[in-house]
């Protein structure tokens, strides 16, 4: 048996002072109030790096080019009644143009890998966070 599943883009944002940002889901949305790692559904026949970049500026009004991106990590979720499973692709980015603001709702902070451990965040954002901060 085949399950349909939906591919998504996620970014680790690293300031100069080694702060990460966190995105709050606004509320209304699946997961209202707790913290992830921005961005978003790739569209069909977009690829991942470009779906991110596009997501960045619609979601916090930044401007970057694939080449800022790495691949760091990947999670996946199985499908939850009434949607199907995730797999989420996670790319650092230390260079970017603009102040990340909120622009859909919701709230932007800068922490600590120490602090985003305890936030409150989706299972897919604990896995990985997890991961990217393992060997620190």
């Amino acid at each position: 048996m085949t399950m349909a599943w939906i591919a998504v883009v996620a970014g680790a944002l690293q300031r100069g002072d080694g702060l990460w940002l966190m995105h709050r889901r606004p509320e209304g949305k699946h997961h209202a109030g707790l913290w992830e790692f921005p961005g978003g559904k790739v569209e069909p026949a977009e690829m991942p790096a470009d779906a991110l970049v596009r997501e960045l500026g619609e979601e916090l009004a930044i401007a970057c080019k694939v080449n800022d991106l790495a691949p760091c990590g990947f999670a996946e979720t199985a499908g939850e009644a009434g949607s199907g499973a995730l797999v989420l692709l996670l790319y650092r980015l230390t260079g970017w143009q603009g102040e990340p603001q909120a622009i859909e709702g919701g709230a932007v902070g800068w922490f600590t890998p120490e602090q985003i451990a305890v936030l409150p965040k989706p299972p897919v954002d604990t896995a990985l966070a997890a991961r990217l901060f393992q060997f620190r």
